[in-house]
């Protein structure tokens, strides 16, 4: 949901998401005279708590320890977008933005405008969408767990077996992704309920154990898995897939990959499926997709939808070779960029939804957020770069080294969101590579379009914007136009991830240029403001856009 409220000067709009909400800031100029920035106070309606929101930076001659946080009404907030990711679904927060003068050693906190929001819901609606912490957390995490951080560090060095994460801290790390799953299974009851499941990866045993339980109490399961002549993911599949019987489950032979990863939950009436919610998204049924990698689950709640995964699903468990399957998607799912939502599907011939995926790209009129893993079609990442200067603003990681694989507002601004630090959770990370290619830490495949309007678009899915993930994959995504709720969610974790790797990304310069000891510090006067107001286009371009009024 998003929410706007305006006093004293001071312009904040609030975008929240699932477990997230970003703060977006705007200033009246005369009240730029002296502004040291802003503090925060945040009061959460489940606990009746109030609290200030922390920062990591203080003034110079304040006393304190780099890494350390500090409340923003002591260390204001040098910046014209916060967010605050220690929220909880379906749950009340009221924000109130404090415009602060000198002296810095005594703050003086002006009154600003109070913006009241609810997160996303988990438990009912249309849309349920969940996103894990994953290595995006890194910082967070090694806080949170230290005990076990330094354990980890000590088998890292001694080159040893990794210590197995404590239960703790995979529930932190999953943030209720696994749940999601584990309960989207369970509402299957028994006799009467379908479970009808397509997936690359089948590995974690949690999951396992489910599906295994829903056969058990007479659920109608049936599974198609990725199948392949002498690939190692085929035989892992078949075990996990053992105690399933023989005519619930098909191999989906390919030459490519079969990378669907989505659930469908029918009723069965009158021996009749009745599709009644689809689960689909980016994330493997794994370690990997369900703690490592940063991963996403979304759940719709839509019959129509669902249907249309149902009719794929059974469209290859009859035994459509993936030709077949090429041309019943290109006779029954042409592509669509007009409508408010559509589920579109891969193989498809003569790259429609390529095309289609840089039209939308294209058609930006204020931003484009990006977040994907692989190598993408030439085309539409020439349209996530877009032309310098191009007034778009563009935020945007790419898991896979490329020209765009860290991108800043502009293609004049890029930087590396690749590199894998050897000690705490990412060491854990490249140390624990079993089940995935490669040290994956983004695998989201996630396009936001014109976030800031009213009209914006999201593309998520398992689709990898490739020419192979159209033409020879099996793959499904999402387009959901014009719906700025969904939007938000998937816009505030897209910018968790982004500001978790530029952060890195500005660490590992300083530590190159050998000014890592030198500690970051707030301005002790307004000079902070110029370059959002005065000197750097790009961040005149952030602030206007994120806080448009």
């Amino acid at each position: 949901m998003r929410v706007t409220a305006y006093k004293n000067g001071i312009f904040a709009k609030a975008y929240a998401g699932t477990t997230g909400v970003l703060l977006a800031m705007d200033i009246d100029p005369a009240k730029r005279d002296g502004l040291l920035g802003f503090a925060i106070e945040r009061y959460n309606a489940f606990n009746n708590s109030t609290g200030w929101l922390l920062g990591a930076l203080n003034f110079p001659h304040a006393s304190h320890t780099p890494g350390n946080l500090v409340s923003t009404n002591i260390a204001p907030i040098q910046k014209f977008r916060w967010s605050d990711y220690r929220v909880y679904p379906n749950s009340e927060y009221r924000y109130t933005i404090h415009p602060v003068y000198p002296p810095w050693g005594t703050p003086l906190l002006e009154p600003g405008p109070e913006i009241a929001v609810k997160t996303a819901s988990l438990d009912d609606g249309e849309h349920r969408v969940i996103f894990n912490r994953a290595a995006a957390a890194s910082q967070a995490f090694s806080h949170r767990f230290e005990d076990y951080i330094k354990q980890l560090n000590t088998a890292l060095k001694a080159k040893q077996p990794v210590p197995p994460l404590p239960s703790k801290a995979l529930a932190w790390l999953s943030r209720g992704l696994i749940e999601q799953i584990l309960g989207f299974i369970n509402r299957a009851k028994g006799t009467g309920w379908a479970l009808d499941i397509a997936i690359y990866e089948y590995e974690l045993p949690k999951i396992i154990h489910a599906v295994q339980e829903a056969h058990n109490r007479q659920v109608q399961v049936r599974v198609i898995y990725h199948g392949k002549s002498g690939d190692e993911q085929t035989l892992i599949n078949r075990t996990n897939l053992a105690g399933l019987p023989e005519n619930s489950k098909r191999e989906r032979k390919t030459s490519s990959i079969f990378h669907d990863k989505f659930i469908v939950l029918s009723r069965i009436e009158k021996g009749e499926y009745q599709p009644q919610a689809v689960l689909c998204g980016s994330t493997n049924f794994t370690e990997n997709g369900i703690y490592r990698q940063g991963n996403v689950v979304h759940i719709v709640e839509n019959p129509e939808v669902s249907k249309q995964y149902l009719n794929l699903f059974e469209n290859i468990f009859n035994g459509s070779t993936v030709g077949e399957t090429r041309k019943y998607i290109n006779r029954n799912n042409p592509f669509d960029t007009e409508s408010d939502f559509f589920a579109g599907f891969s193989p498809r011939s003569s790259g429609h939804d390529l095309n289609g995926f840089v039209s939308l790209v294209d058609s930006a009129q204020c931003d484009v957020l990006f977040c994907t893993a692989f190598n993408l079609y030439d085309d539409l990442e020439e349209s996530l770069l877009g032309k310098p200067q191009d007034n778009i603003l563009r935020y945007g990681l790419q898991n896979t080294r490329s020209r765009i694989t860290g991108i800043h507002a502009d293609r004049t601004a890029s930087f590396s969101a690749t590199a894998l630090y050897s000690r705490g959770l990412e060491g854990w990370i490249k140390e624990s590579t079993y089940g995935q290619r490669g040290n994956i830490l983004i695998h989201t495949k996630l396009i936001i379009v014109d976030l800031t309007s009213d009209h914006p678009t999201v593309i998520s899915g398992s689709h990898n914007l490739s020419k192979s993930a159209s033409n020879g994959n099996d793959e499904n995504y999402l387009i959901i136009r014009n719906n700025t709720q969904v939007a938000d969610i998937y816009g505030c974790e897209l910018m968790r991830f982004y500001d978790h790797y530029r952060f890195r990304f500005h660490l590992a310069e300083r530590i190159k240029k050998g000014t890592a000891q030198v500690p970051l510090t707030l301005s002790e006067d307004n000079s902070w403001t110029d370059r959002y107001f005065e000197t750097d286009p790009l961040k005149i371009l952030d602030r206007t856009r994120f806080a448009a009024h």
